[in-house]
């Protein structure tokens, strides 16, 4: 199997999709965001599917369709919660590079509005801290690369992925 893919991974609101796609124009890739891919599948949106079928299931679901992912040179934007999908994870380290976009908790608190509407998985009586605190470790578990987007706009996240992966 092939690695030449990126796969780009962490919490809601880093700029997975954004940076991705501006990524995968500049160095000639295809560009895939796996949580339209669910909604496609589902026929719903992922706040649809949550509620519908329960967070256990939805994490079933993102698990089969990122682990079912066949592509070739591709920037890969899966939601935050992909981290969970043991199949899906190990499936990402055949097929590319995975790249961990990293916030600060409280930079990310500022960017993020409503997170059931976007569809984010939370544990009853879970907060934003305690999901960030608790995905942070499976991140770094599973990154080939952090780059940090401290006081980084896109363009500069975007350079220092360009550096780091020599593209």
């Amino acid at each position: 199997m092939n690695k030449d893919n990126i796969i780009l991974i962490g919490m809601p609101g880093v700029g997975k999709s954004s940076i991705g796609v501006v990524l995968a124009k500049t160095i000639g890739y295809e560009f895939v965001d796996t949580d339209l891919l669910i909604q496609a599948r589902e026929g719903c949106l992922l706040c649809e599917i949550i509620a519908k079928v329960g967070e256990e299931r939805f994490l079933e679901i993102e698990n089969e369709v990122n682990a079912g992912l066949d592509v070739k040179r591709c920037v890969i934007a899966p939601g935050g919660s992909v981290i969970y999908g043991r199949e899906a994870m190990e499936h990402f380290q055949k097929i590319g590079t995975i790249v961990y976009l990293k916030l600060p908790y409280k930079d990310l608190k500022k960017r993020l509005g409503n997170l059931k509407g976007r569809g984010v998985v939370l544990k009853e009586g879970q907060t934003l801290k305690d999901l960030y605190e608790e995905r942070t470790r499976l991140y770094e578990k599973y990154a080939d690369l952090t780059i940090s987007e401290t006081d980084r706009n896109i363009e500069a996240t975007l350079q220092a992925i360009r550096d780091e992966l020599k593209m």
